[in-house]
């Protein structure tokens, strides 16, 4: 009950002081706005760069060209042990006859050739599409597959995939670490403006121990404040972050440059999002305070 008495009262003194000390709380807030919006943005980037490798990784495909000496036991011996090699997670087979059909139908100029065609004149080679689970990995599953003997060719992007992996891993990494900065930047920022707010009530806290307060009692309301000061300055960047995101998802109409770098549907990426841009702002405030509290009055 005495918990959630000083409980109670700490947060009445904490919405007190952050109007009494109203340019301090100004500050505060200001910085938390700041750097939160950054935050949002790195959280925007990383998720997107995570969503659109994660596509990407769905739609790589090995492609495997089947000898044309291959016979139709070779075929359904070749897709057996393709299925072996660690790493396969699917494998689909294309007869050439299949590729043909495919081809006059996407190009007028492929139809007037290939309508021509019977099974014994068409050139093209029956494939086998694998896709992967790791693709990190893919090179040294295409070269599995091509050691196999009915295999003539494996084809899977190489050189580009490889490049784009090694992007990928760079960006979540600077991402991650952006992030991870700029919390420590919003905590440093509250720590020092919650130093100064300390220094200008020395005479408050030094009568609060004079009656016999317990150093509970006189962190808790400096604690509470730095939860208000986050929580207020993490209004603003949500506020971007949803509108922000919803007008730059519908002026791109949901692709960057390209179809096939998709962003993330708004709903319900931009409340997770928020939810995960309050909490930052309130546990840093109130860690902030905190650490504050405890250095400068080293109680």
């Amino acid at each position: 009950m005495r918990f959630f008495r000083i409980l109670g009262r700490s947060i009445r003194d904490a919405f007190k002081s952050v109007g009494r000390n109203f340019s301090l709380s100004l500050a505060s807030i200001s910085c938390i706005i700041v750097t939160l919006i950054i935050v949002a943005l790195s959280i925007v980037i990383t998720y997107n760069v995570d969503n659109f490798s994660s596509e990407l990784k769905k739609d790589l495909t090995i492609v495997a060209f089947v000898s044309n000496e291959a016979d139709k036991t070779d075929v359904e011996k070749l897709e057996s042990d393709i299925k072996e090699i660690s790493n396969v997670s699917k494998v689909t087979f294309k007869s050439k006859s299949e590729i043909k059909e495919e081809m006059m139908q996407e190009d007028e100029a492929f139809l007037n050739v290939m309508k021509q065609w019977d099974d014994e004149e068409n050139p093209l080679q029956n494939t086998y599409l694998i896709k992967v689970d790791d693709i990190e990995k893919i090179g040294e599953t295409a070269t599995a597959i091509n050691n196999l003997s009915a295999i003539d060719t494996v084809k899977y992007g190489e050189g580009m995939v490889d490049q784009l992996v090694t992007v990928f891993k760079v960006a979540q990494r600077v991402s991650l670490i952006a992030v991870i900065a700029l919390v420590l930047m919003t905590m440093f920022l509250i720590v020092n403006t919650i130093k100064l707010t300390i220094f200008s009530r020395k005479r408050e806290i030094s009568i609060m121990r004079l009656v016999g307060a317990s150093n509970f009692a006189i962190k808790i309301p400096f604690v509470v404040e730095g939860m208000i000061l986050g929580f207020l300055g993490s209004l603003v960047p949500v506020g971007l972050l949803i509108y922000g995101y919803k007008a730059l998802y519908s002026y791109f109409g949901g692709r960057l440059f390209t179809d096939i770098i998709k962003l993330v549907k708004p709903t319900p990426f931009i409340y997770y999002a928020s939810i995960v841009v309050v909490v930052i702002g309130i546990v840093v405030g109130m860690i902030g305070s905190g650490r504050a509290v405890r250095k400068y009055l080293k109680v």
